[in-house]
């Protein structure tokens, strides 16, 4: 009985690890892509104030602001959303995340 005993937690408790491990490895690798996305949010509008400081204006576009400011995006991975509404308003900015198809 002791031996049987045994032999499940030797079982056991590896699988139960190994799938505790998954779980926090995809609720950490979640939090990870949440961050990515909040900092180029805010890289691109940090990037918008300063053209408006520096130039007088906003940018015109996002194209602008990655070729004079240096801000890189992976177009792939983030769609980045850019509305002006006049000269002197400070334009809309939203990035989201761009899904990926699921194979089949």
């Amino acid at each position: 009985m002791k031996g049987l005993i045994k032999t499940i937690i030797i079982i056991v408790v590896p699988v139960l690890a190994a799938g505790l491990l998954v779980i926090a490895s995809e609720k950490i690798g979640g939090r990870q892509e949440h961050e990515s996305l909040k900092q180029l949010e805010t890289t691109v509008r940090k990037a918008v104030m300063t053209c408006y400081a520096t130039e007088g204006v906003y940018p015109p576009n996002i194209d602008y602001i990655e070729e004079h400011y240096g801000i890189q995006i992976d177009h792939d991975r983030y769609g980045v959303f850019y509305e002006i509404f006049g000269d002197n308003i400070m334009p809309q900015i939203s990035v989201m995340e761009i899904a990926e198809e699921e194979e089949a």
